[in-house]
């Protein structure tokens, strides 16, 4: 039995790589009203919003609610948990950071 793992190493390149090419295509298109994306470099994390601008004082704030609601939903999946939980634990971590972390080191203990 070998202790190699570099098999696994690749699977994951190509899940990533996958994932990258499906978020530019997502990207790639007119009718997008808003988008948050964050990218980890090293540990560094670098977030943007941008969003169109509308006639409407309310569609800003929804499209954000929107994206972050959908948020929420992906990280719940991707830890197995409701939606609900993520959302609690976010709201709560919100309400104790001054400012939002530019990388891993300053994210507070628990």
């Amino acid at each position: 039995m070998s202790d190699d793992t570099s098999g696994d190493d690749d699977a994951s390149d190509d899940e990533f790589e996958t994932e990258l090419a499906r978020a530019r295509d997502l990207l790639d298109g007119d009718g997008i009203d808003a988008v948050h994306v964050g990218v980890v470099r090293d540990g560094e994390v670098d977030t943007t919003f941008a969003q169109r601008t509308d006639d409407e004082p309310d569609g800003a704030g929804l499209r954000a609610l929107a994206l972050l609601a959908a948020h929420v939903r992906l990280v719940a999946a991707e830890a197995g948990v409701e939606p609900s939980t993520v959302a609690g634990d976010a709201a709560t971590l919100a309400g104790q950071v001054e400012q939002i972390p530019a990388d891993t080191d300053q994210i507070p203990d628990e």
